[in-house]
Formats: structure tokens, sequence, C-alpha cells
């Protein structure tokens, strides 16, 4: 090697030699797990915080996160290389139609989310080389930045249970976080932690503890619907692995013991908690979500209103909010969007039946399952939100799984983009 090689690769004191391989993809790793966080903050949104910032500065520091990941994910896919997929190009069909519908929009809000949503797209386009990486990278940023939400939330605890705790349900304090929005964060990431363990890629030492204090925080927040779905989530992921792992037929069958005991001795407990307080009227209501879905029903459109809706809005009715991806989906992209959300769903379940038992197929068919389960009582599809988010998550594991099954290899990421 010549001298100015040498200089070139000689690091600084106290770090490690590096060859410009790896010190590509180090690179490469920092900007797209930046990305993914950002992208992440941009869902959170902004309704208060436990020290006073002004609303604008709160909602330019989620909203602005978006345009800055756009940023980042240009500076590392610089030659703007994208991977085909039928996902992107259905999610890329919801925002096409959001542009349209716009232009017969009167309010500037619906036409400011549309052009949110196409750059949230663009950025999902930008980094889909990323897909199929063999140490599953997408997902390692998901865990890490909900773990910081989370640990954001604990640290609410201590530092304002009173103000943590308001209304009876965990959210969150120091940034206010809706008790739904925590409960959300919590199941996905047990139900991650817990496929990736049925795999081995996670020992019990670090699975244990992170499924116990994020149990403890979904049991907090009262969610009913978070609840349900990491509990379906599991279970069609561990269906998908259990001929293959003997520790998931090892903990189904325990699970089943125990769930049996549960039911037998603390019925009552487990009835009050899933009643929080409510009547017979309030539960057959939805608490009151059926109302806003008979009126939205019943309120006149168009044909054209019919098939494409209103434009995007803040997943509210009359002031009120909505809770349902199909009804808020009709609302917003009518028809149109109803059935395009419908065929993401089935193009990702489809998919994973064709793929082979393993831990992409396990991951996306939890992540798919639990965004079925919440969709029918939370918004999310049509929107830039965490739902969307994760259900591309589970695109680029299914993807990963069918380029190994056809070429018997993985594309690494800094040979395509070197």
């Amino acid at each position: 090697m010549n001298s100015y090689a040498t200089a070139v690769l000689r690091p600084s004191r106290g770090r490690p030699l590096l060859a410009p391989a790896e010190e590509h993809e180090r690179w490469i790793r920092r900007r797209v797990g930046t990305v993914w966080g950002l992208l992440v903050l941009n869902t959170i949104g902004y309704s208060g915080a436990v020290v006073h910032i002004p609303s604008v500065v709160g909602k330019g520091i989620t909203q602005g996160a978006l345009p800055v990941a756009l940023i980042v994910a240009l500076a590392a896919n610089r030659r703007v290389i994208v991977r085909p997929n039928v996902f992107l190009c259905l999610v890329s069909l919801l925002a096409l139609e959001a542009i349209l519908t716009c232009t017969q929009a009167h309010f500037v809000g619906t036409i400011y989310r549309t052009f949110r949503l196409a750059e949230f797209v663009a950025v999902l386009w930008l980094i889909s080389p990323w897909w199929g990486r063999r140490d599953l990278l997408l997902v390692r940023f998901h865990l890490k930045a909900y773990s910081v939400i989370l640990g954001s939330v604990v640290l609410g605890v201590l530092v304002t249970p009173g103000l943590a705790f308001a209304g009876g349900r965990l959210g969150g304090a120091l940034w206010f976080i809706p008790a739904t929005q925590v409960a959300h964060y919590a199941a996905v990431t047990i139900g991650l932690v817990v496929v990736l363990w049925f795999c081995g890629l996670v020992t019990g030492r670090v699975t244990l503890p992170v499924v116990v204090v994020t149990a403890i925080i979904l049991i907090l927040t009262h969610t009913r619907t978070a609840l349900i779905g990491l509990i379906a989530g599991i279970l069609v992921a561990g269906l998908s692995l259990i001929l293959a792992k003997a520790r998931v037929r090892k903990l189904f069958a325990t699970l089943g013991v125990v769930t049996a005991i549960m039911v037998m001795t603390l019925s009552s407990v487990i009835t009050a908690w899933l009643a929080r307080g409510q009547g017979t009227q309030e539960l057959t209501k939805l608490t009151g979500r059926t109302l806003v879905w008979t009126a939205l029903l019943a309120f006149p459109r168009d044909r054209f209103q019919q098939i494409f809706g209103f434009g995007l809005t803040n997943s509210s009715f009359n002031g009120l909010p909505i809770d349902s991806n199909w009804l808020s989906s009709y609302q917003e992209q009518g028809l149109f969007g109803v059935t395009v959300c419908a065929a993401i769903l089935l193009f990702l379940l489809v998919t994973a039946y064709f793929q082979p038992s393993g831990v992409e197929r396990a991951l996306a068919l939890f992540l798919v399952t639990y965004c079925l389960v919440a969709s029918f009582t939370e918004d999310g599809f049509t929107d830039a939100t965490t739902y969307l988010l994760e259900l591309m998550l589970a695109a680029s594991l299914l993807v990963a799984s069918a380029a190994r099954r056809n070429t018997g290899m993985r594309i690494g990421v800094s040979s395509r983009l070197a």
C-alpha cells in the first residue's frame, strides 16, 4: 500500500482502522437510521409537552422531520436508485389520488396534508434499496425508535406521574402522546421482540425484561385494540413457525395452560380491565365510535365524492375522530382509497403465504395482522402514519424473502449504491 493510501485510511486516535467499504457501510447505516428515526418522529404529532413549547415550534419539530428525512434520504441514495415493488406502487396510487382530490378542495389543510403524504411516499421509495438486508436493518431501527419513545413514557411517569396517568390511562407526559398511541408502540415492540426470540435472534435475557416492561406499559394504557392486535399477531406469526421451531411449540403449550388458569381464576379482573368502567351501551357503541360512523355514512355526497372522497383531513368528522381506517379512507379518498387499502393488505398476506418459513415471514405476518386488527378502530393507511410505516416494513421483509428464494442470495446494499 502506498503512503497516500495509508494516510487516507489512517484512523483518528481511539478509532479502529476501517476499510473504505466498511466506512461507506457505516456512513450509509447512520443515514438510513436517521431517516427512519425522522419518519417515526414525523408520525408522533404534537399536542403539548411538560415543558412549555409554543404550538408552532412543537409542530415544526415533528412536521419538519419529514423534509429533513427527505434530504437525508437523498444524501444516502444520491443516485436515486429505487427498488421496484408492488407495495410502494399501491401506496403511490393513494398519493396520486390525494393530489387529484385536493384540486377540488377549498381548504389549505387538505393541500398541505396531500403534499406531506407525497413527501412521505418519496422517502419510502428512496430507502427501498435497503430492503432485504441480512441484519434486518430496518427492523432494528424501528425497535430503537420505539424504545426511545417508550423510554420517554417511563421517564414521564417518574417525573410527573399525575400527568402521565391523566384520565386513568398511561400516556406520554414529557411529550404528550395519547394512551392509544403509547399502547401501539408497546404492542409492536413486544411482538417484534417475541418473534425475534422465536427465531433465536434475541436471547431470553434480553427478551424477558423488554417484554415485562412493555407489557406493563401496555396494560396501564387500558387499550383493548392494541392488546387484541398483539395477541392475534403473535398467534399468526407463531403458527407460521410452529413446525420449524421447538421453542414456539413449547411456548404455545405453556401459554395455553396459563391462559386456561387465568380465565378460571381471574375472569372478573380481566373483564373489569377490558370494560374500563364502561357500561353495556358504551361497549356496544365502541365508546361512541358507531355514532360517528353512522353519521359519516349518512352524509350526502356526489358521485365524485363517493369514488374519490373529500381529500385528506385530520381523520375527523364534524369535529369528532373517526377512529376507523376504512371509514376514514372512505371519507378522505372514497371507494378508491378503501379498495387500495384492501389491495395493500391482500397483497402482503398473499405474498407472505408463498414465502418459506423464517424470521422475515414471521415478522411480516405479525405486522400485517396487527395493522389489520387495528384498522377497524384506528386510523392509518391513507396518511403518513406509523401504520403505513409498519406495512412498508412488512413489505420490505417479504420482498427480501422472495429475493432469497429466486436468487439464493441477498443483494448487498453497499454494492448496489457504490
